[in-house]
């Protein structure tokens, strides 16, 4: 029976050696068929401007890239191929759950990278099939009746004369951020943003970034992360800048919004883990839902509605020279707007799918997203360049909260809410791994 025992634990031993070394093994090869994956994604840059968001990786890479401009065809090739060799290094299923992750997120990303070069090369998707091929989601359906409810809730908050979409556009203008008053606040909301981050989230040292005014872009605003744990952050200054909108860019392109993602993911997952996949991010890809939709989620984590509503009226409203008493009705307002950002993914959709044109969306976004008419031509020229990429801030929005909220992270637990974020953005997850029955919050009626 001794004899019987030695043996045993033996063969254990050696057993879990040989799984030790093949997990090792394991973890080497997946390097090597991450650093394809980068690559092939710096290939697809050098035929389309929007494709490499962030790259921070060995800068010879990137030179290699600008140099071969592998033409999409052999770029499809190589694809496939590395698509195989993924599939064939699945880990075992003693693995860890980040291993795991790490094979799913390559092999879906992966996936993604060889639907945008069909899309590249001539492939015509539905609104729904590419944003799936391409964000690892599908954006539920609405109809104008999905709209009318919220909308009848505005007409009786904003009495008047004259179309719903003047009477709040007149309501609004009493909430510009003046441009001489604009860095203050902008600084103001930054600073609150990184502070309330800070408490519950560990930052490496010298983390930073710097904020530019822009002008002549479909975006409001835009973080370009640099490596190092810097980002530039850019404001776009054509259309007037409302109040609210300081604490959403402040929170959502820096604390604890794109910023921070960006970071935690350089320090835990490439420095770290030494994972190379992490030094670039592909804008057209499922990672942009999570990072849309924890930066904008992110908003919510950093300032719950009464605090939010507590410093605006301490701090913003003042520093942008406006009245703290008028903080309530504006929000309340504009929590009912909210409900319409459904709405914008509907224009998008009609629009691509070529059931309406330009004009068409614009409209639909002014009647049934309260667009004012230059904001909604702005978002016009935004899907013409990003497509389906809009599903990305409002469902990212929502399936983060229905995964954060069923792990505990309700807004009666905020260290647990802060805690389950956290974990999210360090961690190579994917959309579809979010997935909860009833994440899309409803629409009231």
């Amino acid at each position: 029976m001794k004899f019987g025992l030695e043996y045993w634990a033996a063969s254990l031993g050696l057993c879990a050696v040989v799984l030790a070394a093949t997990i090792r093994a394991q973890g080497t090869s997946m390097n090597m068929l991450a650093e394809r994956y980068v690559r092939l994604v710096l290939a697809v840059g050098q035929h389309d401007p929007d494709y490499v968001d962030a790259y921070y990786g060995p800068p010879e890479w990137r030179q290699e890239a600008e140099a071969q401009k592998l033409p999409f065809g052999e770029i499809s090739a190589r694809a496939s191929v590395l698509a195989d060799a993924i599939a064939a290094t699945k880990p075992p299923v003693t693995a860890d759950e980040m291993t795991q992750l790490r094979h799913q997120y390559l092999t879906r990303q992966l996936e993604a990278v060889r639907a945008r070069v069909s899309m590249l090369t001539g492939t015509k998707l539905r609104f729904d099939e590419e944003s799936r091929a391409l964000y690892d989601a599908v954006a539920p359906t609405h109809t104008e009746a999905d709209f009318a409810g919220v909308l009848q809730q505005l007409e009786a908050n904003l009495p008047g004369a004259g179309p719903l979409i003047d009477r709040y556009d007149r309501f609004r203008s009493r909430f510009v951020v003046p441009r001489e008053r604009l860095d203050a606040v902008f600084k103001a909301a930054i600073d609150g943003c990184r502070s309330r981050t800070i408490q519950h989230v560990m930052l490496p040292a010298g983390e930073s970034f710097t904020v530019e005014y822009v002008t002549n872009k479909s975006w409001s605003g835009y973080n370009w992360y640099q490596g190092s744990y810097r980002s530039l952050i850019q404001v776009n200054t054509d259309l007037p800048i409302y109040i609210d909108r300081a604490i959403d860019l402040a929170c959502h392109e820096g604390y604890p919004g794109h910023h921070v993602y960006n970071v935690l993911l350089e320090k835990n997952l490439l420095r770290d883990r030494g994972w190379i996949e992490f030094s670039v991010y592909p804008l057209f890809s499922p990672q942009s839902l999570i990072a849309e939709g924890t930066a904008n989620y992110g908003i919510e984590v950093a300032f719950p509605r009464a605090e939010r509503l507590a410093f605006e009226r301490r701090v913003l409203f003042p520093a942008a020279g406006l009245t703290p008493a008028d903080a309530a009705q504006y929000y309340e307002v504009l929590a009912l707007v909210d409900r319409l950002s459904y709405a914008g993914n509907e224009a998008a959709r009609r629009y691509l799918d070529g059931t309406i044109d330009a004009k068409a969306a614009a409209d639909w976004l002014e009647k049934y997203g309260l667009y004012s008419r230059p904001r909604a031509e702005q978002r016009v020229r935004f899907i013409d360049q990003y497509r389906s990429y809009v599903i990305n801030y409002n469902l990212g929005k929502d399936m983060v909260a229905a995964y954060i909220e069923s792990r505990g992270g309700t807004a009666a637990n905020s260290d647990r809410r802060w805690a389950e974020f956290a974990r999210l953005i360090s961690s190579p997850r994917l959309p579809s791994a979010l997935a909860t029955p009833n994440a899309q919050r409803p629409i009231p009626r």
